[in-house]
């Protein structure tokens, strides 16, 4: 039973770290990356479609990333919706391949990148420290129906403390990563 619970406290912290690291994704370096354009959904055939199930997406040098339609007629609709994007990507299409040069960050957009980033590490931590409290809500529970003792459920909250530490110093590692990678020119 504590075994469930700790179990089930670590797979919620784990996906805390999966959220991160894909919002962390969408906060763009000064380096083209396909997975900045993971976000990027349009309308084809009547469906919301993810922009990497409709085009191949490449990356042609360090800062340029090229967008190659499998379907030759969408590449114009492939254009608008990455120019619509919140990005701040201007695409430019070269007969069927839409490249996408990354414009060189300013002092000013990579500390204000970096405060994106601190915010998105900051709700991941809350959210590790929010399944800690759920699991320790349930290890009282279970003290208070007598399915455990004081000494198992001590045992337990440590246990689950040693989990938390350990991903909230995930979590900083991540976010020192980022900062780095936004710092660097």
């Amino acid at each position: 039973m504590i075994e469930d619970i700790k179990q089930e406290t670590e797979e919620r912290m784990g996906k805390s770290l999966e959220a991160l690291a894909h919002n962390f994704n969408k906060i763009r370096t000064g380096r083209a990356h396909p997975s900045l354009l993971d976000s990027i959904r349009l309308e084809y055939y009547g469906a919301e479609t993810p922009l990497n199930q409709l085009a191949n997406v490449n990356i042609e040098d360090a800062r340029t990333l090229s967008v190659i339609a499998f379907d030759k007629s969408i590449t114009p609709d492939i254009e608008r919706a990455i120019m619509k994007s919140d990005l701040g990507l201007n695409p430019a299409t070269a007969g069927e391949v839409i490249r996408i040069p990354m414009p060189v960050l300013t002092e000013e957009t990579r500390k204000g990148y970096i405060k994106q980033a601190r915010a998105e590490a900051e709700s991941a931590r809350v959210s590790v420290r929010n399944a800690r409290r759920d699991a320790l809500g349930m290890l009282k529970d279970l003290l208070k129906e007598k399915e455990i003792s004081e000494d198992e459920e001590r045992r337990a909250q440590e246990a689950v403390q040693k989990l938390t530490d350990s991903y909230v110093a995930r979590v900083e590692s991540a976010l020192a990563d980022k900062e780095t990678d936004l710092m660097a020119i």
